[in-house]
Formats: structure tokens, C-alpha cells, sequence
């Protein structure tokens, strides 16, 4: 394809000769995975013929060509056409070739559809999306303002029943739980987003519940985790959440067997703003001497070592650690292959990472609930990229009661009864 270039590197139609290139170059790859993806199917049934030994799977030149838009623009593509003369014995109706890369209706990229919430939680307008999308995509192909709406309405439904679903046939064995500041349109600039995340029985990770409340209130909290066990929720095995929430006095309503964990970033933290600028970084070092010995034993020396060094002159800095040291080493008693994901809330800081930092206050129209479906439909986008914890098969050890002494499997509930 050739294009005039301007002095300025532009193309004629004013955009850049860069963008115009991996344009180019995604329709043109977009366009062979497609070609190669009819003629596999195709040369698959090769040996399918009729009665006169004529091939019943050829190819039926091209559809009409269509625009789609992903991540690199706004591409143009012409799909081939297979024409299927097989007859589906179930149905009697001819079977159809349907691609798996570019299906009949699809019309954007799923990358696109991740956009689109984070523009309106920085306060975009409907009508404001056809123009912020020209800039990202190179062209006016974005969803118009009635298409944003329905979304934006069709994802509170998501949300609605997300909220609304039966807990009782998923097992929880490790959940974490936070607040999350994203200062975006909630009822108060006070309130944060709760989010419970959790670990199945399989080793996999998945958001629980999310909604509004309050980050330190034991009611918010404890009206999150009532909803969670009418839902059917089993009490989790270990709780992980940091020592400021309100979450722990309603966990120990909700569900009092289950244990705590104390995340150890916070508390670093918490602990390290006792001290001084000189004794943070020594400080830090005893810290992670801590979380990262070889087994509880070790962990609780450590714990005695930081209070020794650090005790006569950062009492409350000491205190902080000391004070907690039964929640804090609790994740020893687990699996050591769990450790690394029992003693931080790390799993649900990652993912909202990225979502706090491209969030900003906003005061234009938008609703409570709208608000809080974009960053469910953010966190549901970011679910399929979780990796499940380390092995996965010793989650359903530890929900049937097993004993671990320095990481390792000691003991067994149906050893023991025999």
C-alpha cells in the first residue's frame, strides 16, 4: 500500500506514517491467521465428498469486507467464505464454518472493551467517547454515545448478578479482603471499594464479592460477609487482610473458625513510619527476616531478634510486630508452597494497582452504581490473566483438616481416625 508522506512524517489523511504501518500490518496478519484458519478446516474435511466423490467443505471466495477495530487501530478485513454442504444429523440443518479469530458479530478486539471502563471512571461523558477513542485508534470507529450507555446499563446488570449469585457450590479455603481507595464516583470521598478475593478448592483464584463501604468499619464489612454466607459461602480455612480493617471484628462474626493473617506489607509499613529515616532501611532488612525464615520456629526467633535490637528505643515500632506475632506468623502453619500468597494481600493490591493509578476524582454525572459495575467489569477482564497459587492440590489438603509442620504435610483426618 502506498502513501504520500508529509515533511512532517504524516500521511495525507493527517495521521502518523508509523501508525499507518502497524495499521497496515495488523490487517495484513489479521487477514493471513484468517486465510489459514479456513484452509486448515477445509483441508481437515478434506475427505468428506458426496455420492459423485465431489468435496463437500470448499472454499466460497470472501465476505463482504468489514472494519474492525483493535488495539492498533481501526483495520479493514475481508473473511473468507467456506461453503459447508454437510448436513448436521441432529438438526438437518447444514453446518456452518465459523471462525474463532474473527467471529460473525465481532466488531472489536476484547482489549477495546477493557477501555472503555476505564475512560469512564476518569469522568468521561457518553459523548465523550467517540472523540477520546479517535486518538487511541486513529479513526471515529468508536461506539457512539447510545452504545455507551447500553453498556455501561448492560455491565450494571453483570454486576447486579454477580452480586446475586449462589455461593453454596464453590469452596473457599483462602480469601483475602481489603479496601480499595480509588476515589472514583462513589456516595462519599470517604468510602472505599470492598473486595474479597479467594482461592478454590482447585488452586484458583476468583473475586468473591465487591462493593461500597467503608475500609474500617466493622458493619460495612460485616453486611458484605452476612450476603456472602446467604449465599451459600463455607467459612474460608485463613483469612489474609490488613490489621486497620474493620474486616477482622466481622470476620469473627461471621465466621469465627476461621483463622487470621495479617498482611506483611502493611504492617512494614505500619512499622516502619515509627522510625526514624536513619533506622528504616536496617529495620526493614530484621523485617523481612521475619516473613521469609525457614520455618515458624525460625520466624518467632526473628521476631525476639528485631525486639532485642529495636525495643529500648522504638518501643511502639516493636510493639506493632509483638503485638500481632500470632496473626502475623500464622500462614507457617500452611503448605510452604502457599506462603508467598498467605502473607501479603498482594493478589488484590496487583490487580487494582493499575486500576488506582489511572482513576482520579471526579465530579461529573454518573451514578454510584455505574461506577462500581466499570471496576467489576476491570477486575473480571484482569480474572483471566490470575495464575492459580502454587500447588494447587494441597488446597484441598488444607480444607480437610490437614497438619503441617514447617511446610510439609505431617498428618491426615483419615490417618488419624484409623
Amino acid at each position: 500500500m502506498l502513501s504520500v508522506v508529509n515533511a512532517d512524517s504524516t500521511t495525507a489523511n493527517g495521521s502518523s506514517l508509523v501508525d499507518e504501518i502497524v495499521r497496515e500490518g495488523a490487517r495484513r496478519m489479521l487477514a493471513a491467521a484468517l486465510e489459514g484458519e479456513a484452509d486448515a478446516y477445509i483441508a481437515e474435511l478434506a475427505d468428506e465428498k458426496d455420492e459423485r466423490g465431489r468435496r463437500l467443505v470448499v472454499r466460497n471466495g470472501h465476505h463482504q469486507p468489514r472494519t474492525v477495530t483493535t488495539a492498533a487501530g481501526t483495520v479493514e478485513v475481508k473473511a473468507p467464505r467456506v461453503n459447508d454442504k454437510r448436513i448436521d444429523e441432529a438438526t438437518g440443518e447444514r453446518k456452518k464454518f465459523s471462525s474463532t479469530i474473527l467471529p460473525p458479530w465481532a466488531r472489536k478486539s476484547p482489549k477495546i472493551g477493557e477501555v472503555l471502563p476505564l475512560l469512564y471512571l476518569h469522568g468521561l461523558s457518553s459523548g465523550d467517547f467517540v472523540p477520546a477513542l479517535e486518538q487511541f485508534l486513529g479513526s471515529s470507529a468508536g461506539p457512539s454515545a447510545a452504545t455507551v450507555t447500553r453498556l455501561t446499563q448492560q455491565w450494571q446488570g453483570d454486576h447486579k448478578a454477580f452480586g446475586e449469585r449462589d455461593l453454596s457450590a464453590t469452596d473457599y479455603v483462602y480469601v483475602w479482603a481489603d479496601g480499595i481507595h480509588l476515589r472514583i464516583r462513589l456516595q462519599e470521598a470517604k468510602a472505599a471499594v470492598l473486595v474479597v478475593m479467594g482461592v478454590r478448592a482447585d488452586g484458583t483464584k476468583e473475586l468473591i464479592a465487591m462493593a461500597d463501604g467503608y475500609r474500617e468499619s466493622s458493619e460495612s464489612w460485616a453486611g458484605l460477609l452476612r450476603d456472602c454466607q446467604r449465599r451459600g459461602m463455607r467459612a474460608p480455612v485463613l483469612a489474609v487482610g490488613d490489621g486497620a480493617l474493620g474486616f477482622w471484628n466481622a470476620l469473627k462474626e461471621v465466621f469465627p473458625e476461621t483463622r487470621h493473617q495479617r498482611c506483611w506489607v502493611h504492617k512494614t509499613a505500619n512499622c516502619l513510619d515509627s522510625l526514624p529515616k536513619s533506622a528504616q532501611p536496617a529495620a526493614k532488612k530484621a523485617i523481612q527476616d521475619i516473613y521469609n525464615a525457614e520455618d515458624k520456629e525460625h520466624a518467632a526467633a526473628a521476631v525476639k531478634a528485631f525486639a532485642k535490637q529495636y525495643g529500648a528505643k522504638f518501643p511502639k515500632a516493636v510493639k506493632k510486630i509483638v503485638d500481632d506475632g500470632d496473626e502475623l506468623l500464622a500462614f507457617y502453619d500452611f503448605p510452604a508452597e502457599h506462603w508467598i500468597h498467605l502473607r501479603t494481600t498482594n493478589p488484590i493490591e496487583s490487580t487494582f494497582a493499575t486500576v488506582r493509578l489511572r482513576t482520579k476524582v471526579t465530579k461529573g454525572a454518573g451514578s454510584r452504581a455505574a461506577a462500581l459495575a466499570m471496576v467489576f467489569k476491570l477486575v473480571e477482564a484482569a480474572q483471566a490473566r490470575w495464575r492459580a497459587v502454587n500447588a494447587p492440590h494441597l488446597v484441598a489438603v488444607v480444607r480437610a483438616g490437614a497438619r503441617f509442620e514447617r511446610g510439609q504435610l505431617v498428618e491426615r483426618p483419615e490417618l488419624t481416625a484409623v
